[in-house]
């Protein structure tokens, strides 16, 4: 089965700080999954990546196998 989502080294920095390092993971149609983590560890970011509002530094995501730009 094709997952519905894929991230695979999903990297983001903002001027000299790296916000999301090489985030890997993909997401099966019908689970549910949880973001967790300390304030500072990228969550939000990675949030506003997978929305569109922020480009990848480096990676690719793939929703429903369809690679979408970053």
């Amino acid at each position: 089965m094709t997952p519905l989502l894929e991230l695979e080294n999903i990297t983001k920095d903002f001027g000299g700080v790296r916000a999301v390092d090489g985030v890997s993971f993909s997401l099966e149609p019908g689970t549910r999954t949880a973001l967790i983590g300390p304030n500072g560890a990228g969550k939000t970011s990675l949030m506003n990546i997978l929305s569109g509002l922020v480009m990848t530094d480096q990676g690719s995501i793939r929703l429903n196998g369809q690679r979408v730009e970053t």
